[in-house]
């Protein structure tokens, strides 16, 4: 493995958080906008491990909640870089939450987040490699470039017909 490489489990961080009242609605449920805030941290910390730097948060994928969280649950989040391009990486999670005198654990949200590496000044920097080394970790990596695309042309910044790993999927074989 050279200098500029990374495995993508070498920056998985696990990050485990109580609902206390304060983080709750009204129907005693965590608040959306205070998940998206943990999941932005526990992210954050994966890309600033894999490019041992500061980083920013460039984009946020669809984050659909799947099952409430109640108050009093555990959540844990787990979040790893699935690949980096130049100065960006994208970091995939998972949140779980538990009942604890209950034992039971519920999938609540999965997400991709972008996190762009930056020098003290703000400015972007380049970032190592993410080598893959699970099954999975390869497919999520397989996948990487095709939801880059779709951000970039999402975010009008880059042009459909440019997106060739997007436009694979949908030409005949």
């Amino acid at each position: 493995m050279s200098q500029g490489q990374k495995f993508c489990n070498e920056s998985s961080v696990t990050m485990t958080e109580m609902v206390m009242p304060n983080d709750t609605n009204y129907l005693n449920n965590l608040m959306g906008g205070r998940l998206m805030h943990w999941m932005d941290v526990v992210g954050a910390i994966a890309a600033q491990r894999h490019c041992n730097g500061l980083v920013v948060t460039a984009s946020v994928d669809n984050i659909s909640f799947r099952n409430p969280i109640g108050l009093g649950h555990v959540v844990t989040l787990k979040a790893f870089v699935t690949r980096s391009f130049n100065t960006s990486m994208e970091v995939y999670m998972e949140v779980t939450a538990e009942k604890v005198p209950e034992l039971e654990k519920i999938e609540t949200n999965s997400a991709f987040f972008t996190f762009v590496a930056v020098s003290p000044e703000g400015s972007p920097i380049p970032v190592a490699e993410a080598i893959p080394q699970t099954e999975r970790e390869r497919k999520l990596h397989a996948g990487a470039l095709r939801r880059r695309q779709l951000r970039l042309i999402l975010g009008n910044r880059m042009k459909p017909q440019d997106a060739t790993e997007l436009m694979a999927l949908f030409k005949d074989k």
